[in-house]
């Protein structure tokens, strides 16, 4: 099984599918077969990596800049830089080498539109009817990724809608829509508080806890028709909720939801849930873990909340933990703006998460990341001169090799005898052991900020019991020894 470079990649999605729903089935996304670490698309390796500005992008004909961009040149955001059409924010993604967004089916963004019909006589809605605008948005916007090669990792419930102010423009507010009312619903008119504080009951309508019927039903026929759209298309990821401390019960409802109503239609679908928790170790990520049956993969972007070799470490820890069976560990969200130290640390977190062999990477929208900007354009650009000259599905992460290093100072993944990618987040200086492998190697930087090789490659004779990286200058640099 070849890996893929973006153009083999962008290839084989617009490739035609079979007819047959067992073949159809068999070129979905899924773990891949001869490593299931990672994921394969249309039976071919990918590594999903990405940056965008919107987490709910179907929801955003035109996306907003990054202020960062603006901020750097010395502008005003909304002076310097004008809101994108989808369309066009897709296409960088892909020109940088990105392939993978989130999605939330999220509606509190300005200019957003809700899922549910809105009356014209009294602009209440009616659940019994879905918004035509709505569908229609997610289902170009599949058709738009799905044409350039992007993978899609959806979060069908967003906690942030259901509370504050977004709860008082959400259609199963009592008072919106036409369908109940509080006292028939259980549901409140109000929710001022933050919704990690779990005070709408809209999450517990589930049998095993409040066995609300009435809001049960039309959570049900909403979950129904998102699936009657996703569900033709074979690059989509699900995932429930987005950074939910709720129920396990409630989870693990929908999961199964979720499998067999893709189950009777003859398809298998891959879910995982993304848990609220910045440990990983928290008891609270075992009921993803433990749990293979239910979660086909595993998410961990709250993880990008740690800094430096926290962050590098704790993934290690996962790994582990989901060794058996090996499932895909995500990262759909890499903090770096007003979370998980700042831009200078978030940055990083790219690299952190590839040559720790997770199976995917995405810069998180501006605010909480640093969405897509020249920056996260310049890693991704490098990541892809790296993928040029090395299979990174064969890597793993080795900084045992590293001698003289200082925490943070380099990362290491290694295909012994082969391969060696050593990721600097700043200047440094450590000593690569090379006593076991006995290799000729050929050794080239890579300048982050210009994304660009340097000129100059060094040969390193196969004898060598070492070889000393000292960064050329300020980083962030990539160095990489291939076998001559």
């Amino acid at each position: 099984m070849r890996h893929l470079t973006p153009l083999l990649l962008l290839g084989a999605l617009l490739m035609p599918i079979s007819a047959h729903a067992d073949d159809r089935d068999a070129m979905r996304i899924q773990p891949w077969t001869e490593n299931a670490h990672y994921w394969q698309h249309r039976g071919r390796s990918i590594l999903l990596v990405g940056a965008s500005n919107e987490d709910n992008l179907f929801n955003h004909p035109t996306v907003p800049p990054s202020s960062a961009d603006a901020e750097a040149d010395g502008f005003e955001p909304a002076a310097a830089y004008e809101p994108e059409p989808l369309a066009a924010h897709l296409d960088r993604i892909v020109a940088v080498g990105g392939n993978y967004v989130r999605n939330t089916m999220s509606s509190r963004d300005e200019g957003n539109v809700w899922p549910f019909h809105e009356r014209e006589e009294d602009g209440l809605y009616d659940l019994e009817r879905g918004g035509a605008e709505y569908w229609q948005r997610f289902r170009r916007f599949l058709d738009l990724t799905v044409e350039r090669g992007i993978i899609v990792q959806i979060e069908v419930w967003d906690r942030f809608d259901y509370a504050r102010e977004p709860w008082q423009n959400n259609p199963f507010n009592p008072k919106n829509n036409v369908n109940y009312t509080s006292a028939e619903s259980g549901l409140p008119e109000r929710v001022d508080t933050h919704p990690g504080q779990r005070e709408n009951p809209f999450f517990r309508a589930i049998p095993e806890l409040d066995h609300n019927e009435l809001i049960l039903r039309y959570q049900r026929a909403h979950v129904e028709r998102l699936l009657d759209i996703s569900l033709e298309y074979d690059h989509v990821l699900y995932c429930i909720s987005n950074e939910t401390n709720d129920t396990e019960q409630w989870s693990r409802y929908w999961a199964r939801f979720l499998r067999e109503r893709a189950e009777a239609r003859g398809m298998n679908i891959e879910v995982t849930e993304m848990w609220d928790k910045w440990d990983l170790r928290d008891a609270m990520h075992a009921r993803t873990f433990d749990h293979p049956e239910l979660y086909s993969f595993v998410d961990v972007s709250q993880n990008s909340h740690q800094q430096g070799q926290t962050q590098w470490d704790r993934l290690q820890w996962v790994r582990q933990r989901v060794a058996q069976p090996a499932r895909p560990v995500n990262s759909v969200k890499m903090y770096g703006g007003n979370h998980g130290g700042g831009p200078n640390e978030g940055q990083h977190k790219l690299w952190r998460n590839v040559l720790g062999g997770a199976a995917s990477a995405r810069y998180h929208r501006p605010g909480g990341g640093m969405g897509l900007n020249r920056t996260t354009e310049a890693h991704l650009r490098s990541l892809a001169l790296v993928r040029e000259r090395v299979n990174v599905f064969a890597l793993e992460p080795a900084n045992e090799l590293l001698g003289e290093r200082a925490e943070d100072e380099a990362y290491l993944a290694v295909e012994r005898g082969v391969a060696y990618v050593v990721y600097f987040p700043r200047q440094g200086r450590v000593v690569l052991d090379l006593a076991a492998e006995r290799q000729a190697l050929r050794m080239q930087w890579i300048s982050v900020p210009e994304h660009r090789w340097q000129e100059e490659a060094r040969n390193v004779d196969a004898d060598a019991d070492a070889v000393t990286l000292d960064t050329p200058g300020d980083g962030p640099w990539v160095v990489v020894l291939t076998r001559r």
